[in-house]
């Protein structure tokens, strides 16, 4: 097998190779490696060295998505020039394929008599990606064991090292925190931080993205809400049950702000102002690394829509967005790792094993907030784009409690790293990559042009002189320039609807509000008495609801 391979996948090959062939204490062996460290190709490489030994006659592997199956497929017989193909838990039965296959770990559950049947019949090692999905009591952990009792070597795999919710994970066993341990022997371990200093990652800068919302209450009163403090209610308010809960920072920033009376996304809300910030550093970023990318990763599609829409306000081009809804999203994630776009939205869709080296910036704004997810996050923008990149890469956060434990964690872990201080004053050509000015119109080299950067300002509220993003005073009059984000005590309250016993996401609640006028007008101009009588019992709100009911009705094949 001639393989080039990185130093410690050499490392961590020859260990397996003494824990499983030579000195057989046990069938698993662990690869814990950082994001984007090269976690499949070791795994590729042991299991061609298996083979080549004749230690094994088939490979089965198990990751957390379609996305990251195909990459396994396709490094797979690259490498081993065996084919690898992917099956469903519709597949059936397996044996009769004789060849090597992969599968997300959700379709493990429908294979499991059918992964029995292969481990029984033929010398199997099992890769599992992700081992951290495998928890014992839970389907997916029970599925896995089950169909998997009779392989011969099962190969573990994880970029994080960690179940949130402590909960053990079948094959490796875990400390009462959540963190696996293992035999030393038995595997092989590669820190965020050990990667960074080997060069096969990035380093990350995490930056707490503040923002102070002044809360309009009742008779001209108003309170700040920040990350650094609880709102201040006068004692009227405060005696409401529930009020301060709903004044809390964390709560405000997934909150999606609009311009007055419209479900036009506000182009000075906070969000607007954590998107600026993070393309600003693209900017930046594009300069040494002309097709860096970033990432928005949303809560939920509704706001996974909001950012697209602002993006594309901000910038004048519409990102790319991908989650269960979109059409086709692992082509669009496959499309958007090899163009040079900007901008990917996505709502649980790009995370863990999704490989797009190109990303660098990522706005992070998730439903989940434990630290395994976060970690994955970091993994998706740390990975090393090409040989000699000397990037950095950008993880914009709302200031949370939470997420600055979790950076804290992740740059304790990282060595000290001599970043080429005169790069970020350079600008490379995509070319030729000769090094230029920054201010250079054309490269020294070969007479490219470069793309003139779109002003970026700021009006200052006081005097209206355009001043850079992130100027924190106005250079003209020195008013303070740092963001306030004004909203009423309803706004801060919303949070959708209830309607006749459906649930309505604030999205559609205002979508509806802004529908009505135009429905009940053309409604009461048609003069028909049902249409008439459905318009007075049915709330505003579920306009857009129904909307979109009639228009899916519509689609639907006769």
């Amino acid at each position: 097998m001639n393989l080039q391979l990185r130093p410690w996948q050499t490392q961590a090959t020859l260990k397996a190779l003494q824990w499983l062939v030579q000195d057989r204490r046990d069938r698993h062996f662990l690869v814990n490696a950082a994001p984007g460290a090269g976690k499949t190709l070791c795994a590729v490489a042991i299991a061609a060295k298996l083979l080549e030994l004749g230690e094994i006659d088939r490979v089965v592997v198990i990751a957390p998505r379609t996305e990251v199956v195909n990459q396994w497929s396709r490094e797979y017989e690259r490498v081993t020039a065996r084919q690898m193909v992917r099956v469903t838990a519709t597949t059936g039965d397996l044996a009769a394929f004789g060849v090597d296959v992969c599968a997300t770990w959700s379709a493990v559950e429908g294979l499991e008599d059918a992964f029995r049947r292969v481990c029984g019949a033929a010398r199997t090692l099992v890769v599992c990606d992700e081992h951290h999905h495998a928890a014992v009591e839970a389907a997916w952990g029970l599925s896995a064991e089950s169909a998997f009792v009779d392989a011969r070597f099962v190969l573990v795999l994880t970029g994080t090292p960690v179940r949130s919710d402590g909960a053990q994970s079948v094959w490796i066993d875990q400390d009462r925190a959540g963190r696996i341990s293992h035999p030393a022997d038995g595997s092989f371990t590669l820190t965020y931080g050990e990667a960074v200093d080997l060069e096969y990652c990035r380093p990350v800068t995490f930056h707490r993205h503040e923002g102070r919302f002044t809360v309009d209450l009742e008779s001209g009163q108003s309170t700040e809400v920040s990350g650094v403090g609880e709102a201040l209610l006068p004692k009227d308010l405060a005696r409401i049950p529930g009020l301060q809960a709903t004044l809390k920072f964390e709560r405000l920033v997934y909150m999606p702000q609009f311009v007055s009376g419209t479900n036009v996304p506000a182009p000075d809300g906070y969000h607007a102002s954590m998107l600026e910030a993070a393309i600003e550093k693209l900017d930046d970023l594009r300069l040494r690394m002309p097709r860096a990318g970033g990432l928005v990763v949303a809560p939920n599609i509704e706001m996974a829509d909001y950012f697209a829409d602002l993006l594309e306000r901000l910038e004048g081009e519409r990102p790319m967005v991908v989650h269960t809804q979109t059409q086709n999203p692992e082509g669009r994630i496959q499309a958007f790792r090899g163009s040079d776009h900007r901008w990917l939205v996505s709502v649980a869709m790009v995370s863990e094993g999704v490989d797009i080296p190109r990303l660098r910036v990522l706005v992070y704004l998730p439903y989940a907030k434990t630290e395994l997810a976060f970690r994955q996050a970091v993994g998706r923008v740390v990975r090393s784009f090409e040989p000699g990149d000397d990037t950095r890469a950008y993880f914009l956060m709302p200031t949370l409690t939470v997420f600055d434990e979790y950076a804290r964690r992740i740059e304790d872990e990282i060595v000290a790293h001599g970043d080429d201080p005169g790069a970020a004053r350079q600008k490379k050509c995509p070319i030729c990559e000769r090094q230029n000015a920054l201010g250079a119109a054309t490269c020294d080299g070969c007479g490219h042009e470069f793309p003139k950067a779109a002003a970026r300002t700021r009006p200052c509220p006081s005097c209206g002189t355009a001043n850079a993003l992130g100027a924190k005073n106005c250079t003209s009059c020195g008013a303070n320039m740092r963001a306030t984000f004004r909203i009423t005590l309803d706004e801060a309250m919303r949070d959708g609807a209830i309607v006749n016993g459906a649930t309505l996401t604030e999205f559609e609640v205002r979508e509806g509000e802004a529908l009505a006028p135009h429905l009940r007008e053309g409604i009461l101009r048609s003069g028909d008495e049902k249409l008439i009588r459905i318009l007075r019992v049915l709330p505003e709100e579920s306009y857009a609801r129904l909307a979109h009911i009639l228009q899916g009705a519509a689609r639907a094949p006769t």
